[in-house]
């Protein structure tokens, strides 16, 4: 049914009748009729027939199945205070969106983190998947594994979130980063 009102609307676009369809695609009269009413699905090779002598690509007569694309959209100072296994050392995580159904087999979980006066070191986070860290303000040591990264504003880090990382040391407070967690669906980042 989709598809057929997908051609009915390309064709009343274009002021056409089914009958000058019909002599433009070869199809018959007939046949139109029941792709238009939904009573039949049109092969391929009717569906290019179609998608040529309406002059429209052949994915738009998909459009009426295509799934719902989610996006979120956070104003400044807004988002979710949520709480990770780095809450219990003070770290406030505030979540910056969340998109549950996706197609492309990951999941993403985007946080900005501010580390203050109360926060404590934390050099031992580990979880399944890939994150992103980008210092806003302040400034911290880093650990990924056995390496140290002095992060000031403007710094990035991109690790494989499977070996300890964390804070080490709070230099310049309060810190603030952005944390884009990633990990297959399925697998759990916390």
């Amino acid at each position: 049914m989709a598809i057929g009102h997908e051609v009915r609307t390309a064709r009343k676009k274009l002021g056409i009748t089914v009958a000058d369809l019909a002599a433009a695609t070869g199809l018959s009269v007939g046949m139109l009729s029941k792709i238009e009413n939904g009573n039949i699905s049109p092969s391929l090779g009717s569906l290019q027939a179609l998608s040529r002598a309406l002059g429209v690509p052949i994915t738009d007569f998909f459009r009426r199945y295509e799934a719902p694309r989610n996006a979120v959209f956070v104003r400044a100072g807004e988002g979710v205070e949520i709480e990770r296994r780095g809450t219990r050392a003070g770290h406030q995580y505030r979540a910056l969106g969340h998109v549950d159904a996706n197609s492309s087999g990951v999941t993403v979980e985007p946080y900005l983190i501010t580390l203050s006066k109360d926060s404590d070191t934390f050099p031992t986070f580990q979880h399944a998947g890939l994150e992103f860290l980008h210092m806003l303000e302040g400034e911290v040591v880093y650990r990924h594994g056995d390496s140290l990264y002095h992060m000031r504003p403007g710094d990035s880090l991109f690790f494989d979130a499977d070996a300890p990382h964390g804070p080490e040391q709070l230099i310049a407070l309060p810190a603030r980063y952005l944390s884009i967690i990633s990990y297959p669906k399925g697998g759990d980042g916390r």
